[in-house]
């Protein structure tokens, strides 16, 4: 995978821009459980009290708490406080109606810090000595007359005055408790201190004629407003990432295909020999899917999830210290269950891949080799050898599918059994005042989030090694090195035709254990045809591969025009040269789009002029729609004959000053194959034509003729003198001629 990584140098910019979406939708993530939070604890258990001490209260509000407060404490309350008389401020009076009848102390400007920390003290001192009231009235922890229960909410509510007639009791405490009650406040922490001042603040407020309905309303849609900005924020962040992440994947994806496309179409038939078509297919299709996937995929998760990972456990140590080590627990058992996974899955992605080369050749093999297999009747072991390739991939999916299935209860065991724990552990912190219930609800959330975030990096396990396998397979291809290279400084072709000429030529092919062609000489000459002939495997069709350097030959040289063959480029050499392979191939177009495939620049009437010499033109006209008829994949609608006569014609369109015919006429009838090389010889005249035959009556009208056996020369000729001097020439021209025919 790492050696595809410079197919995403371009889109640099996008993958920051992910990153920089992925942080904001992070951010949002982390957000909302904060502002669901902050409604349950201040919006609904506080009733929309924000503040932990309160901005207005009145002045025997303010005299009752400095009951609780020591001398100098409640002097310093009082300084924190300035009194406005009754009806002297009418923004004030609209904020808190009770102004209008009576004088209120109003919060100083800068003295919000120290009047929470005090109002703080005073609320706990007040709660511990109404305990320690109703302990020695032996109430137990009944609700005294200061408080009341709210029959909306079901919460519990102080009523103001109730206190305002204890407090001639608070103060007739002797002064060892109020110095305990102090100290019990001293020593509280200061979150707990803000939550009973907070929880005492709203009954102050409704003293002063405060909504403090319309404060609790106005809080929660003020925040659940926040949180559905956040939310769209965050869908927006999303659909961006996605946005890009696709663009990025498909835009790495198609410089990939256009990349192996062009290797494999600088490949020689060694390389072809190396990979199988179905593989090349699979590498190209399936294999870059693959990565495209895990690029897609991954960034979203991947750069998501370590971000939600670390801003989640970050988040849920500031709502618990006490309870994050439950996360720990969680991470750890996710983190060895996705480790045994990993390394049970990853062998066997890289024999699914192989299984699935193997299912696409068997398939196109099959499909290729349709009309042989009706032919033999063979279509029954077919179909179990298809069963058997699509079963034995079947087995390893199914057997990867099953570990990676374990990954999904583990991961809803362990969310389920983290809720539970946090929900025990937090009742029992909430029960101690030592948390409150929104800030739970948030831990949850937190963790939820931690794990969710585990969850998707196990996915991205269950992706990446399939996508390693893939992407190692494709830059195997990428990083072929074509046997055939261009030279670094080529040459180039004269004016002159030339021809073809072997210089002790020997070859061998890749692994092989002898060579294929044994010190091979003769020369081509322009305007003449050279013959090749011999039993099968002979070596003929690779010693003419040897010209348009399918193949380089091991020794010797091969020269065209007067020039080595690696000494020019490719697409030179090729030009120079008309080929007609074994196996005339077809593409998918028109009769004239395939005449002219070699030749762009090639005229109707060139086009017209080649296909009457490969005698192709009788059955095109017959076509409804002439030179615009169309050509299936791989000329499936033209017989054998009609195939091989245009990739005759195709050739002979170029024009070139060397012909070379594999065993092109093989298909051809007698009289069709005698009307060809007659047009052939005053068409190719100052061409070198080299001509691979079976048949001898092709041939024999050659100026040369070499007999090839066992890869060597062993007669070299026209057919006159080949039949004088040759057996092996003798032998195959006896097998094929009648005693008249030969002379």
């Amino acid at each position: 995978m790492k050696k595809l990584a410079k197919y995403l140098r371009p889109y640099l910019g996008l993958i920051v821009l992910c990153v920089a979406l992925l942080f904001g939708q992070t951010v949002c993530d982390l957000t909302l459980p904060n502002l669901m939070s902050d409604i349950v604890n201040v919006g609904i258990q506080q009733g929309g009290v924000e503040e932990s001490a309160p901005k207005a209260i009145s002045r025997q509000g303010l005299s009752f708490l400095e009951v609780f407060l020591s001398g100098e404490d409640a002097a310093r309350l009082e300084g924190c406080y300035e009194t406005v008389a009754a009806g002297s401020d009418s923004i004030l009076t609209d904020s808190y109606p009770a102004a209008a009848q009576e004088d209120i102390c109003v919060l100083r400007e800068g003295g919000e810090t120290e009047a929470q920390e005090l109002f703080g003290k005073a609320a706990a001192a007040m709660t511990k000595s109404a305990e320690l009231m109703m302990e020695q009235a032996g109430t137990g922890s009944e609700p005294s007359g200061g408080e009341a229960q709210d029959a909306q909410t079901g919460e519990t509510q102080m009523d103001v005055q109730a206190l305002y007639s204890m407090q001639p009791l608070f103060e007739q405490l002797p002064q060892e408790t109020m110095e305990e009650t102090r100290s019990y406040a001293q020593a509280l922490d200061s979150s707990m201190r803000e939550q009973i001042a907070t929880a005492l603040i709203r009954p102050f407020y409704e003293e002063l004629g405060v909504d403090t309905d319309g404060m609790r309303s106005g809080y929660i849609l003020r925040v659940g407003l926040q949180m559905l900005l956040v939310t769209l924020a965050g869908a927006a962040c999303t659909i961006l990432v996605g946005f890009n992440a696709s663009r990025i994947a498909a835009g790495v994806a198609r410089s990939m295909r256009r990349d192996v496309f062009a290797t494999v179409e600088s490949f020689g038939s060694a390389e072809f020999d190396r990979y199988s078509t179905a593989s090349l297919i699979t590498r190209t299709t399936n294999d870059i899917t693959q990565v495209q996937m895990l690029i897609v995929m991954g960034l979203r998760l991947i750069c998501y999830a370590p971000i939600m990972a670390i801003g989640g456990s970050a988040m849920a140590l500031q709502k618990s210290v006490s309870m994050s080590g439950i996360i720990v627990v969680g991470a750890l058992f996710l983190i060895g269950i996705i480790a045994v996974v990993f390394s049970i899955s990853r062998p066997k992605f890289q024999i699914v891949q192989k299984l699935i080369d193997r299912l696409n050749l068997v398939t196109r093999e099959n499909l290729s080799g349709m009309m042989v297999i009706r032919a033999f009747g063979t279509q029954e072991q077919e179909e179990k050898r298809f069963d058997k390739s699509n079963r034995d991939l079947t087995s390893v999916n199914l057997f990867v599918n099953r570990v990676m299935v374990f990954l999904m209860p583990a991961m809803m065991f362990c969310m389920n059994a983290i809720n539970l724990v946090i929900v025990w552990v937090g009742a029992h912190q909430i029960e101690a005042a030592a948390m409150q219930v929104g800030d739970m609800m948030a831990f949850m959330q937190y963790a939820m989030q931690v794990i969710m975030s585990f969850l998707m990096i196990s996915m991205m396990f269950i992706m990446v090694p399939r996508a390693a396998v893939a992407g190692d397979r494709v830059a195997e291809v990428l990083e072929t090195v074509p046997s055939v290279q261009d030279p670094v400084s080529p040459k180039r072709f004269g004016p002159q035709t030339g021809g073809v000429e072997f210089r002790h030529v020997s070859f061998r092919y890749d692994g092989a254990q002898e060579d294929t062609l044994h010190d091979i000489t003769f020369t081509a000459k322009p305007g003449e045809t050279t013959a090749f002939i011999g039993a099968t495997g002979s070596g003929k069709s690779t010693l003419v591969n040897l010209v348009p350097r399918f193949y380089d030959a091991t020794e010797g040289q091969v020269l065209v025009g007067g020039l080595d063959v690696r000494e020019v480029t490719q697409k030179d050499l090729r030009e120079r040269i008309g080929f007609v392979p074994q196996k005339g191939n077809l593409f998918s177009g028109t009769i004239r789009s395939n005449l002219a495939y070699g030749s762009p620049k090639a005229t109707d009437e060139d086009v017209r002029r080649a296909a009457s010499v490969a005698q192709a033109s009788e059955f095109i006209e017959e076509k409804p729609q002439g030179f615009d008829e169309p050509i299936a994949q791989g000329g499936g609608n033209v017989s054998g004959g009609q195939k091989q006569r245009l990739a005759i014609g195709r050739a002979l369109t170029k024009k070139a000053p060397v012909y070379v015919f594999d065993d092109s006429f093989s298909a051809l009838d007698f009289k069709t194959d005698a009307a060809l090389r007659r047009a052939l010889r005053e068409y190719t005249k100052d061409a070198a034509v080299l001509l691979v035959a079976q048949r001898v009556s092709t041939i024999m009208n050659a100026e040369q003729i070499i007999v090839l056996d066992g890869g060597r020369i062993v007669g070299k000729g026209t057919h006159k003198e080949l039949l004088a001097s040759c057996p092996t020439y003798r032998e195959i021209a006896v097998s094929q001629l009648s005693e008249e025919e030969l002379q």
